[in-house]
């Protein structure tokens, strides 16, 4: 039998994918670090243990692949059925025995990228609804997943680190973060500078004559926007230095 391939041809949704599936990979990997014990632990999610946080990324897939079926047959088909219905999924889910726990993120994330593979080209343009309510190009799961794989595999608090994900996805992460704030008007008087980079990168407030200046690093802003700790940062503020960096604005 011939091997199957991506219906698109896209070449940047093809990149996309990859990147998905590299983050796919990375979460397996430190996940199958872990003993069963270890799945008892606390993740660097406050009231969440690595059962929640595997549960939550098992059942995410699952989410998305209803979301891609959605974009396939043009039949509603949404993440879930309620918040409360999501929440409810995840509490569960972090009861499971270790071996069910890790057989729902295997098996979700086979089956989401079946979903994607046999996708056919033109159904990627289809229109689908968010659990928030955002209505998305089909193609938009695949970032919507590749946030969830990278970030949350530096939650099962393993090792991992916001150095070992692709300066792409960081970058990405850091707009969504900071158009968030923007959008909830949590960001005045904050401007956020990423240091390192071939040309400048800037967010936050851009207006404020004496905003406060948090800077490092690309991955150690990362780090800091998404409320993951602050090693690497500085703020200053009217030309002085604040220490503690203060934590960033909430964001999920």
């Amino acid at each position: 039998m011939a091997a199957r391939h991506d219906q698109t041809k896209d070449p940047a949704l093809l990149d996309a994918l990859l990147q998905v599936r590299r983050g796919t990979a990375f979460f397996a990997r430190k996940l199958n670090e872990l003993s069963d014990a270890d799945l008892d632990g606390a993740s660097l999610l406050p009231g969440w243990t690595r059962r929640h946080v595997v549960a939550h990324v098992g059942y995410n897939a699952r989410a998305i692949a209803r979301l891609t079926e959605w974009a396939a047959t043009g039949v509603e088909t949404p993440m879930y059925a309620s918040p409360e219905a999501r929440n409810h999924e995840i509490a569960f889910g972090s009861t499971l025995s270790p071996i069910a726990l890790r057989n729902l993120f295997d098996h979700s994330a086979i089956h989401l990228n079946v979903e994607w593979r046999d996708l056919p080209a033109d159904a990627w343009h289809h229109k689908v609804k968010t659990a928030q309510g955002r209505i998305v190009a089909a193609e938009e799961t695949v970032w919507m997943r590749t946030r969830e794989v990278w970030l949350h595999a530096v939650d099962l608090d393993n090792g991992a680190s916001f150095a070992e994900i692709p300066e792409p996805v960081l970058a990405r992460l850091l707009k969504d973060v900071t158009g968030a704030w923007a959008t909830r008007g949590t960001d005045q008087g904050l401007r956020v500078e990423v240091t390192g980079q071939p040309a400048a990168l800037l967010f936050g407030d851009a207006v404020s004559a004496s905003p406060l200046v948090v800077s490092g690093p690309l991955a150690a802003i990362a780090q800091w926007a998404t409320g993951r700790g602050t090693a690497r940062t500085s703020a200053w503020h009217n030309g002085g230095p604040v220490t503690p960096v203060p934590a960033a604005p909430a964001w999920i």
